[in-house]
């Protein structure tokens, strides 16, 4: 029995969205079409001289810009950086299409038919009602796929990038701790855990002891990431949301104390600060302190 195709499931599903699922084909060959010319023998220098290596932090940077312009919810900058995340895909594929290690085409078919397996609930019989058993239909589907992978690992929680920033790291571990069934039933019990670090790090703060002050805010910065989880959200979208929030205020406080900033005391500052608050509900803003 030969396996499916997995391209020709995906295309006859999509008769429906025809015309845009065309002018998106079209546009992604016109960008590999420009890839390839950088690449050639008579192309841009730089462009040439890159290696995958050379290219692996460009993806890991490109892809934090496009995270952040999600955060601040700007739609011509997210589009702008999942255009350059996007560029650096496509050359790093040519760039080892060149090498003859792998190509764009590879990776393409290879995501694709990977997308189209382990959603038998859209591209076979299975069907999913909610969220949650599509998620169940998933995983499923990856475990058949992953059955040796996961013999071999040593652990559960394994297989959480090292290169990943910490909260997203934390919420992947939690994910994959989950996923064995060891995890709070809901966000309160989460938020209960999250109380009692809470607790633990005023008392390692009272005694003053640095090292213990970092494992105990270690262990917060933990619990509220299991919080997010339990609450569907993403703690690194979170935290950078907060940064936002914070930055846009502080310039208001900015431009409300001028040169006194440096010399204005607390209670000054609070007020100043509470002005930035004000003015940003007014706007219609976020209405809660950060």
């Amino acid at each position: 029995m030969t396996d499916p195709d997995f391209s020709a499931i995906a295309r006859e599903q999509g008769a429906a969205r025809a015309a845009p699922e065309r002018e998106a084909v079209a546009r992604l060959a016109d960008l590999v079409g420009v890839i390839y010319r950088l690449r050639d023998p008579d192309g841009c220098p730089w462009d040439r001289a890159q290696s995958v290596d050379s290219m692996a932090l460009n993806l890991l940077d490109e892809a934090a810009e496009a995270h952040e312009a999600v955060a601040n919810g700007d739609d011509a900058a997210v589009c702008e950086e999942l255009g350059d995340t996007l560029m650096n895909v496509v050359l790093i594929a040519r760039i080892a299409e060149q090498e003859r290690r792998f190509g764009l085409a590879q990776v393409a078919s290879g995501i694709a038919e990977k997308l189209v397996r382990r959603h038998p609930h859209v591209f076979g019989e299975q069907r999913a009602a909610d969220v949650g058993e599509a998620l169940a239909s998933w995983n499923a589907a990856k475990d058949r796929e992953q059955a040796d992978k996961k013999a071999r690992r040593a652990s559960a929680l394994d297989g959480v990038a090292e290169a990943l920033p910490a909260l997203a790291a934390a919420a992947r571990t939690l994910e994959k701790a989950a996923a064995v069934r060891f995890e709070w039933p809901d966000a309160n019990a989460a938020l209960a855990k999250l109380d009692e670090e809470l607790a633990e790090l005023r008392a390692a703060v009272a005694r003053g002891q640095p090292r213990e002050i970092e494992d105990e805010l270690g262990d917060v910065l933990f619990a509220a990431v299991a919080v997010g989880r339990k609450a569907g959200l993403d703690p690194e979208l979170a935290l950078r949301r907060a940064l936002g929030k914070f930055r846009r205020r502080f310039a208001v406080l900015e431009r409300v104390l001028g040169d006194k900033l440096g010399q204005a005391d607390l209670d000054q500052l609070l007020v100043a600060w509470e002005r930035a608050v004000l003015a940003e509900r007014a706007a219609g803003g976020e209405d809660a302190l950060p």
